[in-house]
């Protein structure tokens, strides 16, 4: 049996409290389907809307990778938390109180800290931070660097700006006088171990921070920048760990998002300051790196929120060189990918810089609305590199822009996009179009390893892989339409209790709609929903409602002839070591399912999955 919450209704007046398109939508742009909406999938590397978001059922579904479930298994599978993390992260979204339970004592046993401990660790620090900067003593050279930056209260508590004591062992006693578990905080990054290996040591000392949040808001690393200007370096970042990936986590992310969403645009700048600088200014879609490049994961975080990228980049060298590599991340991207150079308008070295000076907004915005097309930037650059090369190295430039074109996914892009790519290429090199596709080599050219797409989420052994049996079939439609389990015999509900099943998964759906239905329920998919927690529980069981519900076309007439149909299959199925093939060599709707599925993977994310013409 899945785990079950038991103790309390926490679990369904969360629930009661939740609407799941609103939560999927603040994390995936969503568009009406219907009476659906659909959206690009978050759990595999979606670049077609292929997550189903159902609000009369209040599930979501991939047809492509088959991640489902409700909110609670949306949650714990996008912000990658444990049952009671998703739990307390839904009520104090829903504003629902929770019943307070014993807090469990730390495994001994374990090595490390779960993620669970170190994202309490890290709210824990950046409250003491907070404090740090308040007090009236120790606080007061941070608060003179944020009044030199001109950084307004309203942005320090909106970003929850914080000071680390100017000592080693600040945040340490303060932990120690909470009686707190000292590994998550080591874990976290918080504290470091002495060369001698006895004791730890603070790893932020005398430093403004910038706490860094996830997509949930949650607090999971920190930006120190020093205080002291003999301190070096000038800015020193949380090492990764468990609840922290650089490279998929952006700076502000949580206050821009819904400007982002709303406005359809997002801009990306290159620090902490310029991001504050740019909310405190009214540009409130502006989001940072966190002192790496631009990275793919940082990509597909920004297709499922927004339809354009605007990356503000310095106008120096280094900047001239972090916006063409970030064109290369972003080529293969269906995104609207523009390019701002600072020096396009003005002087100042960063939006903190002109943000700062009378009319710097106005500026600011001619520097977002000059803008250049991501394509047009590169190919710039091109024609400045061969403006007065001969014959010989123009070929070699060309061939080598091509070849690096196709390593980055030009076979992949849209026939038009491809189409103003060529035409482009020949205008440079002063030849008509054919030439240059004749340099293309045939077929889908590759992307290079480091920026390769996460391959679909395959079934785990043992979770929700297809299963063709009859019985399968009939526990769907029940799930569909929970009456149908009182047409039952009570044979007929034993057998879909016992089994035998292919997958642990579908074993435990089958328990839950007894279980269900022995409260006097009606077992459909929201009832058998409510009592499960894990994330592959909950995905067997929308798989199978849905398939059902496409099968029969959402028609209750239709259901309960499939299902009678399927009752008879179990029946001639019963007592047989191995299913029965299908009675009426029609391709059912699991089999057609796995099918489809198995298609979509073959040719790829970019294809439109079609059944092969009869």
């Amino acid at each position: 049996m899945p785990e079950l919450w038991q103790s309390n209704d926490d679990r369904d007046r969360v629930r009661a409290a939740t609407d799941i398109v609103r939560l999927v939508g603040e994390h995936v742009a969503l568009k009406p389907k219907g009476r659906e909406y659909v959206g690009l999938c978050p759990f595999h590397d979606d670049h077609r809307p292929s997550m189903n978001v159902v609000p009369s059922k209040q599930i979501f579904h991939c047809f492509v990778c088959g991640a489902g479930g409700d909110a609670f298994s949306f949650v714990q599978r996008y912000f990658k938390m444990e049952f009671r993390e998703a739990l307390e992260f839904l009520a104090e979204r829903g504003g629902v109180k929770l019943t307070p339970r014993r807090a469990q004592p730390p495994s001994a046993d374990s090595p490390r800290s779960s993620r669970a401990e170190i994202v309490q660790a890290s709210a824990f620090a950046a409250e003491f931070f907070r404090a740090i900067l308040r007090h009236p003593e120790h606080g007061q050279a941070a608060r003179d660097v944020i009044a030199r930056r001109a950084i307004s209260p309203e942005m320090v508590q909106q970003f929850g700006l914080g000071a680390s004591p100017s000592r080693w062992d600040g945040l340490l006693l303060t932990v120690q006088n909470k009686s707190l578990d000292i590994r998550p905080f080591t874990d976290a990054g918080l504290f470091k171990r002495r060369d001698s290996g006895d004791g730890v040591y603070d790893s932020f000392r005398n430093r403004l921070m910038f706490p860094i949040q996830d997509a949930a808001g949650r607090v999971i690393a920190f930006g120190a920048r020093k205080i002291d200007e003999a301190d070096e370096p000038k800015y020193l970042n949380s090492s990764e760990h468990a609840a922290f990936n650089k490279s998929a986590t952006l700076y502000a992310l949580p206050q821009a998002q819904r400007t982002i969403q709303s406005s359809r645009i997002a801009i990306i700048t290159e620090g902490y300051t310029d991001a504050i600088a740019c909310h405190q200014a009214g540009f409130t879609n502006a989001v940072a790196t966190l002192g790496t490049a631009l990275t793919r994961e940082h990509a597909t975080v920004l297709r499922r929120l927004c339809d354009t990228v605007v990356l503000l980049f310095d106008g120096d060298m280094a900047g001239q060189k972090a916006a063409e590599r970030a064109v290369e991340v972003f080529f293969a991207e269906t995104l609207d990918v523009r390019i701002a150079l600072m020096s396009s308008q003005t002087d100042a070295k960063d939006p903190d810089e002109l943000l700062k000076r009378e009319g710097g907004a106005d500026v600011f915005r001619k520097v977002i609305d000059g803008a250049i097309d991501l394509l047009d930037f590169r190919f710039r650059k091109l024609r400045e590199r061969t403006k007065s090369a001969g014959p010989a190295a123009l070929t070699r430039a060309i061939t080598d822009e091509i070849k690096r074109l196709v390593e980055l996914g030009l076979a992949d892009q849209t026939p038009i996009r491809r189409k103003l790519i060529v035409r482009q290429l020949a205008t440079i090199a002063g030849v008509d179009e054919a030439t240059i596709l004749a340099e293309i080599p045939a077929g889908r050219g590759g992307r290079r390893p480091a920026f390769e797409p996460r391959p679909v989420v395959e079934p785990k052994p043992g979770t929700a892989s297809v299963d063709r049996s009859a019985a399968a079939h009939v526990l769907a439609c029940v799930l569909a339409e929970g009456g149908l389990w009182h047409a039952l015999s009570h044979p007929e509900q034993r057998k879909l209790v016992e089994g035998p099943w292919n997958s642990s998964a579908l074993a435990d759906v089958a328990q839950a709609v007894s279980s269900v239905a022995a409260q006097g329920r009606d077992p459909g998919l929201s009832a058998v929903l409510s009592i499960g927690e894990s994330p592959e529980f909950q995905q067997a069981a929308v798989a199978l409602s849905q398939a059902i519900e496409q099968q029969s076309e959402s028609d209750p007439d239709r259901l309960k002839t499939y299902f009678e149909q399927c009752r008879k299959r179990m029946a001639i199925e019963t007592g047989r070591s191995e299913p029965a093939p299908n009675a009426t060599g029609e391709e059912d709707a699991m089999s057609k399912l796995a099918r489809l599925q198995q298609q979509h993977r073959e040719l790829g994310p970019d294809r439109r999955v079609m059944p092969r013409p009869k």
